[in-house]
Order: structure tokens, then C-alpha cells, then sequence
């Protein structure tokens, strides 16, 4: 399956398809670069979603970067909604593969809502 693929799963969602960047999230990539958003999106699932986490579904907010957005646009804001759409276990550590293969589910979807937004 593409990452192509698996965005258009998630467009099906009424839940999922209901994120979009913001202005203010459009005026911040052009500010900081993709590059950086690219960083800030490893970083993130890096940190944020580790196994056993206390705040699990509580750990991505709703609002303020466009990484944030994309999460959960792409259901990989907690170890609840990796699980439910990857089929990932929650109790283990994710791998460099799935966090790069999230990284690069998240910056598609940031590129297609950034040209969207764009036109």
C-alpha cells in the first residue's frame, strides 16, 4: 500500500478528513522550511509516542503546529489510533521504519493541504 493509499483510507474518515492547516500553520512552513517541519515531524512521533505513555491519546494537541494537524489527520497522534489504522501494538517501541514511514505519511499530507491551500 502507497502513502498515497493510505491517505485516501483516511480521507473516508469524517473524523480524519476534518483537519486542514490554518493560515497562521501555512505562514509557519513557509517561515521555517520543510526541511524543519520534516525534523519537527520525527522529533514528535520520536518523543510523543513511546509505548506505556501515561497521556496516550491526550499527547498531540488539536491545534498550534502543522505537524500537530497532520497527526491526526493521519491517525498517527497516539498509540490508540497506530494500532487501530496500522495495526501497530501499543505496547512496544516503534521502529525507524514505522516512525519514518509516519514522517513521511504526515509530510505528504502537509504538501497536498500546503498546495491545496496554495492555489
Amino acid at each position: 500500500m502507497t502513502y498515497k493509499d493510505i491517505l485516501n483510507n483516511l480521507s473516508k474518515s469524517k473524523f480524519r478528513s476534518g483537519f486542514h492547516l490554518r493560515k497562521y500553520m501555512i505562514d509557519y512552513i513557509n517561515d521555517k522550511g520543510t526541511d524543519t517541519i520534516k525534523k519537527h515531524a520525527q522529533n514528535f512521533i520520536s518523543e510523543r509516542l513511546k509505548p506505556n505513555n501515561p497521556n496516550d491519546g491526550k499527547q498531540t494537541p488539536m491545534k498550534g503546529h502543522p505537524v500537530f494537524i497532520a497527526q491526526h489527520a493521519c491517525a498517527c497522534c497516539c498509540r490508540g489510533c497506530i494500532e487501530k489504522w496500522y495495526h501497530i501494538p501499543k505496547n512496544r517501541n516503534l521502529t525507524k521504519k514505522e516512525i519514518n514511514t509516519f514522517v513521511n505519511i504526515i509530510m505528504l499530507w502537509i504538501k497536498n493541504e500546503y498546495e491545496k491551500n496554495n492555489h
